[in-house]
């Protein structure tokens, strides 16, 4: 059971590295796919983590934009 959360930490990580998206929309919908994935592995409101996912993704790639391309 302990090696749920390292694997989920792993997965999400990886996928935050290749899913930043060129577009608003794009970095919006990643972000969500991510929250909500993250939620849904640790049994928490999917819907909740689709939105602080996708506002955080926003967020990170209009801040750092170079780091998103």
């Amino acid at each position: 059971m302990a090696r749920r959360p390292l694997i989920a930490l792993a997965l999400m990580g990886t996928l935050g590295l290749a899913a930043c998206g060129d577009s608003l929309g794009e970095q919006a919908l990643s972000g969500a796919i991510i929250g909500a994935a993250g939620t849904a592995i640790f049994d928490g409101d999917v819907g909740t983590g689709a939105v602080v996912g996708a506002v955080g993704g926003v967020l990170y790639c209009q801040t750092f934009d170079s780091r998103c391309n």
